[in-house]
């Protein structure tokens, strides 16, 4: 597995957007609606090398931080052109607040994409890069508000353990937000699916990125996935309560939330 995301780290963006055909950019906002961060939340974005989830995560804290401002100042209209501009000086030097993603991944190139995504589009505040196993992961106890893993749980050997660590790194109240590949629930489109995803991703592999083994091994992973339903159970298996899932596109995909209650 660690040498399939290496071959793929390059072009690993590229071939998102052409097998979904842009669609995982919609799922993933879905995701951070979900999740609906506020200023100060700490998160842990698990196998999140290409910084996808944890670009939008800065996005979104950033954006209800400038909606609080406005609302503040709206509120106080007897303010002075001072105190207004001090109001905006203090939201430029921090406008990440005490917000933090760490994104956590077990693979070195994966990171390096990400890191060199992040220096492009300009997000440094509020961000970290760390190398490790989501079986093992190398944190304290109790430290996260949010885990996140998104298209990643379903490459872990041990899903079991993975889930174990995610309960572990959160605080109590904190959150397990799950994106994946599930079962599709519409009978004529799951077989179009099959098709598309066993006779064309793999070509798409090859002519994009050069690879056919890694996406045949990336289209028959997501089919050993577990479906919904089972999944969920694994969740609750692990510790959590109040467990659901969301299906999105007849169930292509579905986020899976819990709480560490």
């Amino acid at each position: 597995v660690y040498q399939v995301f290496e071959n793929v780290a390059q072009k690993y963006d590229i071939m998102n957007d052409s097998m979904s055909l842009g669609i995982h950019r919609l799922w993933k906002d879905v995701l951070l609606h979900k999740m609906n961060p506020s200023p100060g939340t700490l998160l842990l974005d698990v196998a999140g090398g290409t910084g996808d989830i944890a670009f939008r995560f800065i996005n979104y804290v950033n954006s209800v931080r400038e909606r609080q401002l406005r609302r503040k100042l709206k509120n106080h209209q007897n303010l002075s052109w001072q105190e207004i501009a001090d109001s905006y000086q203090e939201e430029a030097v921090k406008p990440f607040g005490d917000s933090q993603v760490v994104v956590c991944d077990i693979n070195k190139e994966m990171l390096k994409v990400g890191r060199q995504k992040a220096q492009r589009l300009g997000y440094s505040e509020g961000l970290s890069w760390v190398v490790g196993n989501a079986e093992e992961l190398p944190f304290g106890d109790e430290k996260f508000d949010v885990y996140t893993i998104a298209f990643g749980i379903r490459n872990v050997t041990h899903i079991d353990l993975a889930l174990q660590e995610a309960y572990r790194v959160l605080k109590p109240g904190g959150r397990f937000l799950c994106l994946e590949f599930s079962q599709v629930n519409n009978p004529l489109l799951s077989r179009l699916y099959d098709l598309y995803s066993f006779q064309i991703i793999p070509v798409l592999g090859e002519v994009i990125a050069g690879d056919w083994k890694s996406y045949q091994y990336l289209v028959e992973s997501i089919r050993r996935f577990p479906p919904q339903e089972e999944f969920k159970a694994m969740i609750e298996d692990a510790g959590f309560l109040k467990v659901d899932y969301q299906n999105l596109t007849s169930g292509i995909v579905a986020i899976h939330s819990g709480f560490k209650l």
